[in-house]
């Protein structure tokens, strides 16, 4: 089975699994040696209290920086049943730290570190001996209580909507029926039975996975796959990255870490799989017949009611003896499925704004993450002095990336945070003229969320550029050291802890002068009367109420100072 594309060489073949990169159990070490690690140890029920005790730290108010992994050690569920491997879930990315640590790199980096190991993927190394396959189970054994999918600790995930557990963080690997070239995407899998998993692919982002089924349905053959429960980050990273669908992840992970990825041929299908997998499942897609599958609360924030999608038909379950099976936290965002995507989709669309269409004015792209989802609305941070043209070509170049995101595109400058909507309403309400400075987009696809039935499938995305096209006034809140000085006088006062919100102090937008800069310098000293004693000898009688001086041709222009400070976040 060809392992890659890109790669070059055939497999190396070892007896020893030997490898440069951590496994699950190294990064859970990591993890609560950085005290970003909470052990539980007394009894969870899988069914009911585990996702919404994590799910707490995303809806209670806790900042990002303070959410942490979770690893439950007494797993039970609702019958009573006790499992002998723990669950870890929030373990890739709670928080940008957490992802961070899994990726070995800083974040300033992850851009660098993605595009790297794209244009460099590394060959797996197959090897015969496996952690993954430490226990095999197939055949009849299978069907023995608590030896086929009802001996896994499957979690599930929106208690009192989805109707049965429901592996998430689950990589289902899958061979293209031409080429052999395997492809590695997260797809949720139903369990319907201890040897029956469901599988839907998700269609509004074209999986590869949906190109391998047809065409093994074109051929009347089923489509042999393997599902992931637990690996090492840099796979669990790759699996979740909008790839090729002829390239293999596993060669992008390897190209992450430097290292080529340990693989083994699974015990009843022709595919390879990583070979330090905690839990491995393997079986066939049946490619004649569909049955209903969901509801289960899905990651656009809604519901999924049913539909009819693909099953699998289990062969064997392989696992570590001391395997640890990882469950993600998604449905309403943030969430860490909405982060670890987030983090990776961020620098693609930079990259692609930058480098591939040459739009140098480009600062940053932001993905609003809250209740949205990412894909809805983006954010577009471009320089003060980027020309009009050229935010437009950006603003149009986010909208054709992807086919499923973008469908708010707003323009903005740098001295607007992109995470606070306040200030992106604040953008939207001064510096963009809706009759100028707006456009619909038609005929866009609806993409990820629930399906509406009176639009034909189709949608539309809204274009705003609220850049500052002229100068305008300064914010209107007190310079900075006058901010920052009664900020020690509150903190000397004991009052609660202050945490700033952009824009927490004045700067200038362009429409400013030396003479306005000397006059307000003169009231903070008590001279304000002498500028009272400026003003009153240019009083006159020719002009109406309200007439602005800097539009009287006969009044001295004041000459306008650049703008100098930003606001940023502290």
């Amino acid at each position: 089975m060809d392992m890659a594309t890109k790669a070059k060489g055939k497999p190396r073949i070892s007896t020893a699994p030997k490898r440069g990169y951590p496994d699950l159990h190294d990064h859970l070490k990591a993890l609560d040696k950085a005290g970003m690690l909470v052990t539980v140890d007394r009894v969870i029920n899988k069914d009911t209290e585990m996702h919404p005790l994590v799910r707490w730290q995303f809806r209670g108010g806790i900042a990002e920086k303070d959410r942490k992994a979770f690893l439950f050690n007494n797993v039970s569920d609702s019958k009573g049943k006790r499992y002998s491997i723990p669950v870890a879930v929030g373990v890739l990315a709670t928080n940008r730290e957490i992802y961070s640590m899994g990726m070995a790199c800083d974040l300033e980096k992850i851009e660098e570190t993605w595009n790297n190991a794209i244009a460099n993927p590394i060959k797996p190394n197959v090897v015969t001996d496996a952690p993954c396959q430490e226990i095999v189970i197939t055949g009849k054994d299978l069907d023995k209580p608590g030896q086929g999918l009802d001996g896994l600790p499957i979690p599930i995930s929106t208690p009192g909507w989805d109707i049965s557990p429901y592996t998430t963080l689950s990589q289902y690997i899958t061979a293209d029926p031409d080429t052999g070239v395997q492809n590695m995407g997260i797809y949720r899998g139903q369990v319907k039975a201890p040897r029956r998993l469901g599988m839907n692919p998700s269609l509004e982002l074209r999986p590869g996975i949906m190109v391998h089924w047809e065409k093994a349905k074109a051929k009347g053959q089923r489509l042999p796959a393997a599902v992931i429960l637990g690996c090492p980050p840099c796979i669990a990273y790759t699996s979740a990255q909008k790839l090729p669908e002829t390239m293999d992840e596993l060669t992008v992970a390897g190209g992450l870490v430097g290292s080529p990825i340990n693989v083994v041929k699974a015990k009843t299908v022709d595919l390879y799989v990583p070979a330090e997998a905690e839990v491995v499942i393997e079986g066939f897609i049946n490619t004649e017949y569909l049955e209903p599958e969901a509801p289960f609360g899905e990651s656009h924030g809604h519901v999924n009611l049913q539909e009819y999608n693909a099953f699998m038909e289990v062969t064997a379950i392989t696992r570590k003896r001391d395997a640890i099976l990882t469950s993600i936290i998604s449905q309403v965002t943030p969430s860490e499925s909405s982060l670890i995507k987030r983090a990776a989709l961020e620098p693609m669309f930079l990259t692609h704004l930058r480098d591939t269409l040459g739009i140098r004015g480009i600062k940053k792209v932001s993905m609003h993450e809250p209740l949205t989802n990412l894909r809805k609305v983006l954010v577009l941070v471009c320089d003060r002095n980027m020309p009009n043209t050229e935010v437009w070509r950006a603003i149009y170049g986010a909208s054709a990336l992807h086919r499923a995101a973008g469908k708010w595109i707003i323009a903005v400058n740098d001295d607007i945070d992109p995470d606070d909507a306040n200030a992106l309403f604040w953008a939207m309400s001064y510096r963009a003229n809706p009759l100028i400075d707006m456009h619909i987009l038609p005929h866009r696809d609806q993409g990820h969320g629930p399906r509406s039935h009176r639009n034909g499938g189709q949608d539309g995305a809204v274009l705003i550029d609220a850049t500052l096209k002229e100068n305008f006034p300064p914010v209107s809140l007190p310079k900075k050291p006058f901010m920052e000085k009664a900020k020690l006088i509150w903190e000397e006062l004991g009052l609660p802890t202050l945490k700033p919100e952009s824009p927490w102090f004045g700067y200038s937008l362009g429409e400013w002068s030396d003479e306005f800069d000397e006059a307000a310098d003169r009231a903070v000293k008590g001279d304000y009367f002498k500028t009272g004693e400026m003003i009153a000898k240019r009083r006159r009688k020719d002009v109406a109420m309200n007439t602005e001086v800097r539009d009287l041709e006969d009044e001295p222009k004041p000459k306008a100072k650049k703008p100098k400070t930003k606001a940023k976040k502290k």
